[in-house]
């Protein structure tokens, strides 16, 4: 039976009009991008089996273009829709951290690291500058390709910070295989970003991984 058929309360527009977003589940909330489902399928179930076959909502959107180009039902005018809606909640929690109270818990800053890398087909470095009240000055994107010490150059990190005046920092990588798993090379290249560091009195509050899932941290394990 088409949405439109369903009990006024029960639609996921109107349900979000007057209850609220946060009343709506997720496979409603994506009905809403999708519009309208496939043939002998509205779109809350059409929304239900992207999600399912995926294992989540973060990981159906972590996907990119291609993949999700490739799914029954999503077009480019809803992939498009979903990837910028994807980038919008990105943005805003980077404009929320950015001028609001300072990061005092791991999970809103691994937050932040996992909708910007999590999609990435290749390994990206990131850093979060942070001021002495632990506010963010900025976040950059500042190496690409394999995560070694060959390709993350602690002299680089140093220059940023110092341009941004940051007294503390936290770092973020992806893992593209989706194992975040930290690797000999990571536990190594944070010792040396964090010795370098220490020369000119910036503390690493922590270090990411994202993969599947929640990002792994360094901090929250005892390895800072």
């Amino acid at each position: 039976m088409s949405i439109r058929h369903w009990p006024e309360a029960e639609r996921p527009r109107e349900k979000l009009l007057k209850r609220g977003a946060q009343a709506l589940g997720d496979a409603e909330l994506l009905a809403l991008f999708l519009g309208s489902g496939v043939a002998g399928k509205d779109a809350v179930a059409c929304a239900r089996g992207l999600i399912a076959r995926h294992g989540s909502l973060g990981a159906l959107a972590s996907q990119g273009t291609e993949a999700l180009l490739r799914e029954q039902g999503l077009g480019p005018a809803r992939v498009a829709l979903l990837l910028a809606a994807h980038e919008l909640g990105a943005r805003c929690l980077s404009a929320q951290l950015q001028r609001g109270p300072a990061i005092s818990d791991e999970r809103s800053a691994g937050l932040l690291f996992r909708q910007r890398l999590q999609r990435a087909p290749h390994e990206v470095f990131a850093c979060m500058f942070l001021d002495s009240r632990h506010r963010m000055l900025a976040f950059e994107e500042l190496f690409r390709g394999t995560i070694d010490g060959s390709e993350v150059h602690p002299r680089e990190v140093v220059r940023r910070c110092l341009a941004h005046n940051a007294a503390a920092v936290i770092f973020g990588h992806n893992h593209p295989s989706g194992v975040a798993e930290p690797s000999a090379a990571d536990r190594q290249i944070t010792r040396r970003l964090q010795d370098a560091l220490a020369l000119i009195d910036v503390r690493v509050l922590d270090h990411f991984i994202v993969g599947e899932g929640e990002p792994y941290s360094f901090a929250a394990r005892g390895m800072i």
